[in-house]
């Protein structure tokens, strides 16, 4: 049985730590701070310059001048701050985030990752993860791990118009958690109810056996 999307979030949140500096790319990741502990701070970079963003805004009080680089209305914790688009990306080339959480269509067995662009459909733009991908500390994809129509998305090479090479750590799934290795892709874990064997089925790329957690 698979991971839904929500638990998906939940295990992502796992890899943060307190202090943590990060970026949350849009979609699913955006889920993750739900199910940050406690004890857990964070301070939640957006790209298109706020550094402080806190959750999604109650029904009725959207603030449509406040939003994320997915064009989402979003809030703002106590002590964030407001600067322009050169000095965000100065943080993020600069080394200053921590951990990138990213959607992915496709991530390739040396951590390759393909997330901007299918050709032949529409782009809105090519957004920050261009920079996120060698500028943040960690990259942790999170996503699920076929496409609708099956296909895997874990792959020996990505087909797809490439966002970056070799940028990739972790890879979070509805069935698993897999680390990009000098030796390849390492199974970490299985969700609940799924077997090693169905993994392997639905990923293209070669998977070593499960390991302990490292």
């Amino acid at each position: 049985m698979a991971l839904d999307r929500e638990q998906m979030a939940a295990r992502a949140a796992r890899e943060l730590h307190d202090g943590d500096y990060v970026n949350l790319g849009i979609g699913l990741p955006t889920l993750v701070p739900n199910y940050v502990a406690d004890d857990v701070e964070l301070v939640l970079q957006s790209e298109n310059g706020i550094l402080g963003v806190g959750a999604y805004p109650v029904e009725g009080q959207e603030d449509p001048d406040l939003i994320n680089a997915g064009k989402e209305t979003v809030t703002v914790r106590r002590g964030a701050s407001y600067f322009d688009s050169a000095t965000s990306f100065g943080m993020i080339r600069g080394g200053k985030v921590d951990a990138a959480i990213l959607g992915a269509m496709q991530v390739s067995q040396t951590g390759d990752i393909a997330n901007w662009m299918i050709p032949g459909k529409m782009v809105k733009g090519m957004g920050g993860a261009m920079d996120l991908v060698h500028g943040a500390k960690r990259v942790i994809v999170l996503m699920e791990h076929t496409a609708k129509d099956g296909s895997p998305k874990i792959l020996r090479e990505c087909t797809l118009p490439m966002t970056g090479l070799g940028c990739v750590q972790r890879i979070i799934t509805d069935l698993a958690v897999m680390d990009v290795t000098a030796a390849g892709l390492v199974l970490r874990e299985l969700a609940p109810g799924v077997d090693e064997a169905e993994v392997r089925a639905r990923t293209e790329a070669p998977l070593s056996p499960l390991a302990e957690q490292g």
